[in-house]
């Protein structure tokens, strides 16, 4: 997953908002090393194969596993890290989880905005109270946007099958999601929420501005071109 930060302001080029964005990438990189589904040493991946058994697993990997329930439970059973096979995976929550915390270490620096790219899920803080411009992916052409908002605090997230195929299921089904909408975004304040709430939305379809609780607004796009967005996205 590619991972950018953006910073700007008068620390911007400090040592300081340099090794506190080295931190970030550390802690992203432990936070792989844990809960990657592609490497074979992660404890997810042992937890999965049975080798080791949720007693012996880290504190971590207990926490995002009540976080998963409590997603599951704000979400109607729209959002779920258990898998119609009887696995479990955490990455819907995981990324937004990850870069909230690995961001701890920007937030320690003064006098710099900064905005963090995880494949496409932003997380930004802005002290000047100047907005950063964050353009929504056409999820029919990667080279284009569809629309854009400004934000000087929190955080963007956007689920659909462009990226990675029909690989969204619904979890009362535990069949896949077949759906006339390409993609959902969700802003707000939590990137950890905003991600979940994306998923949600996507699996529920034409009902998703239900799925959004105070907060929080979103942004569909069908597979026709044609947009919806919540009254507090913005879009002109």
């Amino acid at each position: 997953m590619p991972i950018s930060v953006l910073a700007r302001g008068p620390s911007a080029g400090s040592f300081g908002a340099d090794a506190a964005v080295q931190e970030l990438y550390a802690a992203l990189r432990e936070v792989d090393r844990v809960f990657s589904l592609y490497r074979s040493d992660s404890e997810v991946s042992r937890l999965s194969r049975g080798d080791v058994g949720w007693d012996a697993v880290s504190v971590e990997v207990k926490d995002v596993a009540e976080r998963c329930v409590a997603a599951r439970e704000l979400t109607g059973g729209l959002f779920s890290a258990e898998l119609p096979d009887g696995g479990w995976d955490p990455s819907g929550l995981v990324k937004g989880w990850a870069v909230e915390r690995a961001a701890a270490a920007l937030r320690s620096v003064d006098g710099v905005d900064w905005c963090v790219n995880a494949g496409g899920d932003v997380l930004i803080s802005c002290p000047s109270a100047e907005d950063f411009t964050i353009g929504i992916q056409d999820p029919r052409d990667p080279g284009r946007i569809v629309a854009s908002l400004a934000r000087h605090s929190g955080a963007v997230a956007t689920s659909g099958t462009a990226a990675r195929g029909a690989h969204l299921y619904d979890p009362r089904t535990g069949r896949a999601v077949e759906s006339r909408w390409l993609s959902m975004s969700v802003s707000g304040p939590s990137l950890e929420y905003a991600d979940i709430l994306a998923t949600a939305a996507f699996v529920a379809g034409d009902e998703w501005p239900a799925v959004l609780p105070p907060g929080y607004e979103g942004l569909g796009v069908l597979a026709d071109g044609n947009l919806q967005a919540t009254d507090g996205w913005g879009l002109a």
